[in-house]
C-alpha cells in the first residue's frame, strides 16, 4: 500500500482560509470559459466554425472537484460547439452558455442546487465576471486577467487563463477545503492496486 502523499504545493495561509467560503467550506466553484479554461484566444475557420484550446491540466482539476464534492458550474458570455463539446467530455452537469447575465443565471443555478453565495468560488477574468466576485465567498482571476478582475479577486493565480489557472484554483479550493491529500492517497492506491 501506498505512503500518505505529501502536496508539493503552498498557498499564503490567508489565501487558503479564504479560500474556505464563509459557511460550511466551498460547496461549488464556477468558472469562466474565454480567459480561464482558454487563453482568450478565439480561432474561427472559413466556415465560421469556432475553434478553442483547452488545457488537460485545467480539465483533470475540474474533474478532482467533482470527485471531492465541489460542483463545477461552466458560465460563458459565448455559446460554441467546442465548448460544449468539453463540458459534456468532463461530464459537467452544470452549465450555461451565452450568458449575457451572468450573475442571474449563477443565482438561479446556486438555488437549485441549494448553496449559499458564501459558499461559492468563483474564477474570472473581465468585466462580466466583476458581480459573481461581489457576491462569491472567495474569487480568483488568472495572471492574464484584466486589471479590474485582478483587483476585485481575492487571488490572482500564478498561472495564465488556458495554461494552468482553472488547475491552480481548483488546488487551492481542495487544498482550503482538506480535499487534496485524501484524493491524492485515494488516486494513488487505485493506481496501486491490481
Amino acid at each position: 500500500m501506498a505512503a500518505t502523499p505529501k502536496s508539493h504545493l503552498s498557498f499564503p495561509p490567508e489565501v487558503l482560509l479564504k479560500a474556505q467560503g464563509t459557511g460550511a467550506g466551498i460547496k461549488a466553484a464556477i468558472f469562466d470559459v474565454d480567459g480561464v479554461l482558454t487563453d482568450g484566444s478565439i480561432w474561427i475557420t472559413e466556415h465560421g466554425e469556432t475553434l478553442k484550446n483547452f488545457n488537460v491540466l485545467d480539465g483533470q482539476g475540474l474533474l478532482m472537484l467533482r470527485k471531492g464534492g465541489i460542483t463545477p458550474i461552466v458560465i460563458t458570455g459565448r455559446d460554441s460547439a467546442a465548448v460544449r463539446r468539453r463540458v459534456a467530455d468532463l461530464g459537467l452537469a452544470h452549465a450555461s452558455f451565452g450568458a449575457s447575465d451572468k450573475l442571474a443565471v449563477a443565482n438561479d443555478l446556486l438555488q437549485q442546487l441549494g448553496v449559499d453565495w458564501g459558499d461559492v468560488a468563483v474564477i474570472g477574468d473581465d468585466w462580466p465576471d466583476l458581480p459573481l466576485f461581489a457576491n462569491a465567498g472567495f474569487s480568483c482571476a488568472p495572471a492574464n486577467a484584466h486589471p479590474e478582475a485582478q483587483g476585485a479577486a481575492h487571488h490572482v493565480t500564478a498561472r495564465e487563463g488556458g495554461r494552468g489557472a482553472a488547475r491552480e484554483f481548483c488546488d487551492l479550493l481542495l487544498m482550503a477545503n482538506g480535499l487534496y491529500v485524501p484524493l491524492m492517497t485515494k488516486l494513488l492506491v487505485t493506481l496501486d492496486s491490481k
